[in-house]
């Protein structure tokens, strides 16, 4: 592992926000099983936590135990697995298993299993799927470049992994894994 994707799982493992390159913009992102890592990702969003967040993960065995697979059809999982790795997220009904606080006030939970090379390496050295948002402040547009995260966060977060973002020229769409319908376009 080099250096830098050590420094940042070093960073997520002592609870920490990282900012990291994803398929269209810097994502912001922590261990999703930290409460107060999640709790420090909102504050410093300036966002609510009733939106919620979206897990990216390096494969699908890393996002599994989110989903309450007795509430998804095999085929609606078969769709949102075809599109997997790649730069599309579904919401799932969420595991009972699954912490409230990723939630926020929704009933599912949106995840990605990401094609995006630097994401899916910090996911993999990590061992686990991230929480993965925009990197920039609630309403504010998000940074495509480590230069404009540490411009909107300063020293803030626990580590900025430098890396090109995808060429995706807006965030994935989201779709309902169940039904299928458009969420974000």
């Amino acid at each position: 592992m080099d250096t830098a994707l050590a420094a940042a799982v070093s960073a997520l493992r002592s609870g920490g926000v990282v900012a990291y390159p994803t398929e269209a913009v810097y994502g912001l992102g922590c261990d999703p099983l930290d409460a107060t890592a999640v709790a420090r990702l909102f504050a410093l969003k300036q966002r609510p936590a009733t939106q919620g967040v979206l897990l990216i993960a390096a494969d699908f065995s890393q996002v599994e135990k989110y989903i309450d697979r007795t509430r998804v059809p095999a085929a609606a999982l078969g769709r949102a697995r075809a599109t997997w790795p790649g730069p599309h997220t579904w919401v799932f009904p969420r595991s009972p298993s699954t912490p409230a606080w990723l939630a926020g006030a929704h009933q599912g939970i949106a995840l990605r299993v990401t094609a995006h090379a630097p994401a899916a390496q910090l996911c993999k050295a990590f061992g686990g799927a991230l929480v993965s948002t925009s990197a920039n402040r609630h309403a504010a547009a998000p940074a495509r470049s480590a230069a404009e995260v540490r411009s909107a966060f300063g020293d803030e977060l626990a580590y900025i992994l430098d890396g090109a973002v995808g060429e995706l020229a807006r965030p994935t769409p989201i779709r309902d894994a169940v039904s299928g319908e458009l969420l974000r376009g």
